[in-house]
């Protein structure tokens, strides 16, 4: 049986060391790192994560800041927010919860947030930063972020020799993927639905991560045989067991086939899903650090 790779525990982990490095700043600058989250609408799934960002942000000790618009926002009053927030001094972090209404351009408004308080790591700036290998100044986006520290915390930092398969070829997870797992010298492919052979490519894989929205694709007789397995999806499915109507979270693997052949997987809830948000954290206060001239911390 695979280990199990506790996500919960690297975040608890990263979010502390977050809070030590803003108290160190708060007492040596006297600066406290501040992240600005904008959320246009009602949708319930975003108002979930919005308050889950400010909870931790508050719990590391930033000034942490909501603004909540009405659905009918103009394009034009949105950009005007951004601006604001891109020329605050208190502000470090700038964040706009997607998806947005339908009527605004979500393109020109993440590429309206100044690319040094771009802690989703969107703009294409920081995109063009991670894609030539320039990382240790990019803002690499959350989610790749957190999966490249649960892949460490089973096979360390050097990831030579070994073929990562990252299916899925989104801007928001899979490309990124695939820039980090090459610049910790991996060799690897990035598969999509258009991928011949996808169990056969998959089976290849010392490293496979799922980021495709698709439930349970991912079968055991995909996985090699000891391979580190990421799960980023996240699905909600029918769950008739446990009554009428009612509903669990899945990933894009099929955990209890997988975990049988793998050597280290992550479980969907618990897995990928906490370490985005700490490594939001931490693109917070490396945007404070370098905001005060400060070397920031590393993770």
């Amino acid at each position: 049986m695979a280990q199990i790779i506790d996500g919960k525990a690297v975040a608890a982990e990263v979010t502390e060391g977050v809070k030590t490095a803003a108290e160190m700043l708060k007492a040596q600058t006297g600066m406290q790192p501040g992240l600005a989250v904008v959320i246009v609408g009602e949708d319930p799934a975003s108002k979930v994560y919005v308050a889950n960002k400010g909870r931790t942000a508050r719990a590391c000790g930033f000034l942490s800041v909501e603004h909540a618009l009405p659905d009918d926002t103009g394009q034009e009053a949105l950009m005007g927010l951004i601006d604001e927030l891109n020329g605050d001094p208190a502000i470090h972090g700038v964040l706009v919860q997607l998806p947005l209404p339908g009527h605004i351009d979500e393109g020109a408004v993440i590429q309206a947030i100044a690319p040094d308080k771009d802690v989703d790591g969107f703009h294409f700036t920081n995109v063009g930063k991670l894609g030539t290998g320039v990382t240790d100044s990019a803002f690499v986006p959350c989610t790749p972020a957190g999966s490249m520290l649960l892949i460490e915390s089973v096979l360390g930092k050097d990831l030579s020799g070994k073929n990562a398969v990252v299916v899925g070829r989104s801007n928001i997870v899979g490309k990124p993927m695939f820039n980090l797992l090459l610049a910790a010298n991996a060799t690897v492919t990035v598969a999509h639905s258009r991928t011949k052979d996808l169990p056969g490519l998959c089976r290849t894989a010392d490293i496979l991560v799922a980021a495709v929205g698709r439930p349970q694709m991912i079968k055991g007789n995909w996985v090699k045989p000891g391979a580190t397995v990421i799960d980023v999806g996240i699905n909600r499915i029918a769950a008739p067991e446990k009554g009428e109507g009612k509903t669990r979270l899945v990933g894009d693997v099929d955990f209890d086939d997988a975990a049988e052949a793998a050597g280290a997987i992550t479980p969907v809830p618990g897995g990928v899903g906490p370490m985005t948000i700490a490594m939001l954290m931490v693109n917070t206060i490396v945007a404070a650090y370098r905001s005060a001239g400060r070397t920031p911390p590393v993770f």
